[in-house]
């Protein structure tokens, strides 16, 4: 279980989302999107166990190993992708204290807050219009689109805040 959370942070904070094809001088990084993936869930679940804030914190930590690919590459690659993600996911659940497999039910959560982080990063920094995001995304609550605001940082930045924020919620456990 050599699986460290300055690791994950550092590897995140380096990968881009969009493959890096957003506006401003910093790549949009995993680890930024995961943060802001994790506010969102907080937002609309507050009662939600630390745990699974934890688990919306990571929901995208096997990309610093395996990297960030946009959904048709997945697909292209086919069922095993999947696979490797998963087993990725499970070890890294394992070594924060998760259970391999989260209930079905806060997945769906987190994959909720998902979608709304990339509503808004496609349409605050990666040159869609709301229309195209509404396809591709589905609708979101125009509070939530007016009240967050996608940030780009140095890499050093986001990899301490991910760290911290990981910290935070461990200890809270």
């Amino acid at each position: 279980m050599d699986i460290e959370v300055a690791d994950i942070a550092h590897g995140l904070a380096f990968v881009a989302r969009w493959n890096g094809q957003t506006i401003g001088d910093y790549a949009y990084s995993v680890a930024e999107h995961s943060l802001l993936v994790t506010d969102i869930y907080t937002a609309m679940n507050p009662s939600a166990p630390i745990k699974w804030q934890l688990a919306a914190l990571l929901h995208d930590a096997p990309e610093y190993v395996i990297g960030d690919m946009i959904s048709p590459v997945k697909n292209a690659v086919g069922p095993g992708y999947e696979v490797l993600d998963d087993r990725l996911m499970a070890a890294i659940h394992i070594r924060f204290g998760l259970p391999a497999q989260i209930p079905v039910a806060v997945k769906k959560q987190i994959k909720k807050a998902d979608k709304i982080s990339a509503w808004l990063e496609a349409v605050q920094i990666a040159g869609f219009t709301e229309a195209e995001a509404d396809r591709f995304f589905g609708k979101i609550a125009p509070v939530m689109a007016k009240s967050l605001e996608i940030r780009l940082r140095p890499p050093v930045e986001v990899r301490h805040d991910f760290t911290a924020r990981h910290a935070a919620l461990m200890e809270r456990l």
